[in-house]
């Protein structure tokens, strides 16, 4: 019997929320139970409910006179699919009610069964009535983390950091990423794979003028491209392909990838500038090291794969000093959220703290291993300043070696922080410092 794929999604979400999983580790699993003509419906109804749960919890909460709690928690989840089903798809009314309350059995709740089919109906009911009066919520009028889908400790920096558009931000977490491409200039010029895009009938809407890089007009699977397989082309969002251009590696120089995985940073690096001496690509995470193996065997590119910690390079650094690193250091994530919603949910206000003094010591570790005149590139796909420009600019105050270079792109900031949704970007940030020779 095919599984019910508004059971796995309970499941998916469940997880997540409660239980603390990762959308990138449980999905998959999920999938794997599925036919993949189902693939795309069960990553929206997961990645949907983790998009808008505290909108969802607030829609079904008039409608439940107790809270599902113990081994009917999953079917308080398998409620959100419903109502995020009804609120946000175009799946018909019926089909919605008729597979979500199907989903009780495999989830061994079916004596919520006439529970979750009434919540849905008078759900169903409450939005034809206020489609029909034509009235629209104020979200103003509701509290900040329901009207914009965000834990409030998260809002409340925000607040701090972005007074005049931190509504902005958060409403741009809430729309689906494009899809970008990145062109490898080993084997076509921008200009040559444009013209296959255009030949194969692949719509592209943006082309950055900084990297490059190339915005789809819909994503489509990655078998479609031309050249995928002969690693003509890689997945990489635009904000992503900046690291290359601002690292500016030259002909002979060594080159460290600092918290490598997946690869995609490493690889650019190496399409972008292939005359370096050599490349070498680290990760703490050993099993995270098989993508970044993968990526350099399917675009033919070479690099020395370390498991290390950066923390600690007297554990696997070989003792030669390198021109150029680049430090894509651990991070809260918070501006890829519209790619990783659980990432709302998974991350708290405390991680902050812990991970500023991660970076901290990463990025005095990693420093050591620069040559005087070198170049290193401090990144992170958060969007928080204590992460950021307050990072770097405590380092720089703390080591007289260190250079702050401003980019062109920001003159009147420390580094360049890139926001969600900043020419359909993710949120991302650089800052470029050089090492004065002593």
């Amino acid at each position: 019997m095919a599984a019910n794929l508004r059971a796995l999604a309970a499941r998916c979400t469940f997880a997540v929320v409660d239980k603390g999983r990762s959308l990138s580790d449980e999905l998959p699993q999920q999938i794997a139970k599925i036919d993949i003509k189902d693939k795309g419906l069960l990553q929206e109804l997961c990645y949907g409910v983790l998009r808008h749960l505290p909108e969802l919890e607030h829609d079904v909460r008039d409608f439940i006179k107790k809270p599902f709690t113990g081994k009917q928690r999953v079917g308080h989840f398998l409620l959100l699919v419903g109502v995020y089903q009804i609120k946000y798809t175009r799946i018909p009314d019926h089909a919605a009610f008729n597979e979500t309350v199907s989903a009780c059995k495999p989830l061994k709740c079916e004596h919520l069964k006439g529970v979750i089919n009434g919540v849905l109906r008078n759900f169903q009911r409450q939005q034809a009535q206020l489609k029909e009066s034509n009235t629209i919520t104020d979200i103003t009028t509701l509290p900040p983390a329901i009207a914009y889908n965000h834990p409030s400790w998260f809002i409340k920096k925000l607040q701090l950091a972005y007074p005049n558009n931190w509504q902005d931000i958060l409403l741009a977490n809430l729309e689906r990423p494009p899809m970008w491409l990145r062109v490898n200039r080993l084997h076509h010029s921008l200009e040559e794979y444009l013209q296959l895009l255009t030949d194969a009938e692949i719509e592209y809407s943006l082309i950055d003028d900084k990297s490059s890089a190339i915005r789809l007009t819909e994503a489509i699977d990655v078998n479609k491209l031309p050249g995928f397989a002969l690693g003509w082309v890689s997945i990489q969002d635009g904000a992503a392909q900046q690291a290359a251009r601002l690292l500016d590696c030259h002909p002979g120089d060594n080159v460290l990838d600092c918290c490598a995985a997946p690869g995609g940073k490493t690889c650019h690096i190496l399409e972008y500038s292939p005359k370096i001496k050599a490349m070498t690509a680290i990760d703490i995470e050993a099993s995270r090291l098989e993508r970044v193996q993968e990526n350099l065997q399917r675009l033919n590119l070479q690099a020395k794969v370390i498991a290390g910690d950066a923390s600690t390079p007297e554990k696997w650094w070989d003792g030669e000093l390198f021109d150029r690193i680049l430090l894509d250091a651990p991070c809260s994530g918070t501006g890829v959220i519209r790619r990783h919603p659980d990432i709302k949910w998974l991350r708290k206000n405390q991680d902050i703290a812990v991970l500023t003094e991660l970076q901290k010591d990463i990025l005095k570790n990693v420093w050591s291993l620069l040559k005087p005149g070198g170049t290193l590139i401090y990144a992170t796909c958060s969007i928080l300043p204590e992460e950021n420009s307050e990072q770097v600019q405590r380092f720089v105050s703390e080591n007289s070696d260190a250079e702050l270079i401003s980019f062109s792109e920001n003159l009147t900031d420390i580094g360049w922080q890139i926001l969600p949704n900043d020419n359909s970007m993710d949120g991302f940030y650089y800052a470029k410092l050089i090492k004065k020779p002593q």
